[in-house]
């Protein structure tokens, strides 16, 4: 055996998932075919956002409280920032069902939150318009990540605790068996004990025969400038998600001083090939999110200063997939997080470690048992 465990996609769950392995003292190998930190999947764009009140469904409340003691955790093994907590605004009609979902949350759990409306809402963010029937709902626990830092921080993290990394690596079999798993990659053969897959996006390239509801999708993310940019700093302007008649707006305050971030993240485009990502962003596009925050967030100057394209891979319900992969002996996959699984990653990570090792978490993650969402 060349290692215990191998983890092929060393982006958002596999980096965390080889630093847990790793301070368990197992021995294991990441395969990465871009660079650590790249932005060719779901890591890029200076900023995540990080939400307990959850809009996608009160079940991930506990794990989102435990990813957060994780985050500081791997804040102090490293000695990088990357979780900012300045609380986060959602911003809807309260009855629709993400707003309820947030409700949801709050109530179950008594998490920390204000309810504003009205003038309130005006004199606290006149960053927003806010329509009659709308309310403001503030996750006191909220704020921002550093998606390229994380990353980054815990894969270097995961190599000073032994695990090895290969960089510009990439994999061209998986050739399980019922004593472990051969990889081939970049032409060298390496045996692992068990295997760990977190490919997001790449998961049904990399896994062709499997027949996956893991679809590739593509994701604008734009930024603006300010009116007043001293209003958009994270001190006075939380992380926000804006639902209006369909459009989903999603942004973070000023990071660099002179941009704004705010997205259109609501549908995003299938993607059939990642090799081939369009990373040209078109007019309609800009128009589309320019037009949304000339209603929605007056303050901010409606023509996009920056525009990103980036990937990550989407299940048919939006919620990801965890488990051994039925006919692969000794391989577990975890991916399709759809858009919303960047905050909850150390958490994902330890629980991929744990059904490595033990074979079960006591976590409760029913909800995103593999078998719902594979078909063979």
């Amino acid at each position: 055996m060349d290692a215990d465990v191998a983890v092929i996609g060393v982006g958002t769950m596999g980096s965390m998932a080889l630093w847990q392995l790793a301070k368990r003292g197992v021995s294991v190998l990441g395969f990465e075919q871009f660079g650590i930190g790249n932005d060719r999947s779901a890591v890029g764009g200076e900023s995540r956002l990080f939400r307990t009140a959850y809009m996608e469904g009160k079940q991930y409340v506990p794990l989102l409280k435990e990813a957060r003691k994780l985050w500081v955790q791997l804040e102090n093994e490293t000695g990088n920032t990357l979780l900012t907590l300045h609380g986060g605004l959602m911003i809807g009609d309260p009855q629709t069902e993400v707003m309820q979902n947030v409700m949801e949350s709050i109530e179950e759990f008594q998490l920390e939150h204000e309810i504003i409306q009205g003038e309130t809402a005006f004199k606290k963010y006149p960053q927003f318009k806010l329509f009659p029937e709308e309310v403001m709902i503030l996750d006191k626990n909220a704020g921002f990540l550093r998606p390229e830092l994380a990353v980054i921080s815990a894969a270097y993290r995961a190599e000073e605790l032994g695990a090895e990394i290969h960089r510009f690596t990439k994999v061209e079999k998986i050739l399980p068996d019922p004593t472990g798993v051969t990889i081939v990659a970049n032409g060298k053969s390496y045996r692992v004990g068990k295997l760990l897959v977190t490919t997001g996006a790449w998961t049904k390239k990399l896994l062709p025969k499997l027949v996956t509801n893991i679809d590739a999708r593509r994701l604008v993310l734009t930024w603006f400038s300010a009116k007043k940019l001293v209003e958009f700093k994270p001190e006075v302007f939380p992380i926000f998600a804006r639902m209006r008649r369909g459009f989903r707006l999603t942004g973070a305050p000023t990071l660099d001083g002179t941009m704004v971030k705010a997205s259109n993240t609501k549908n995003p485009d299938r993607v059939s090939d990642p090799s081939f990502l369009n990373r040209d962003v078109s007019l309609e596009e800009l128009m589309e999110v320019s037009d949304a925050v000339r209603e929605l967030i007056p303050g901010l100057i409606p023509d996009p200063v920056r525009a990103s394209v980036y990937m990550d891979g989407y299940t048919e319900d939006d919620h990801s997939v965890i488990g051994e992969i039925p006919g692969m002996d000794h391989t577990i996959l975890i991916s399709g997080f759809s858009g919303h699984g960047f905050k909850m990653a150390p958490v994902i990570g330890t629980i991929a470690a744990e059904l490595i090792l033990d074979g079960k978490t006591n976590r409760d993650i029913s909800h995103l048992d593999i078998k719902r969402n594979l078909v063979y």
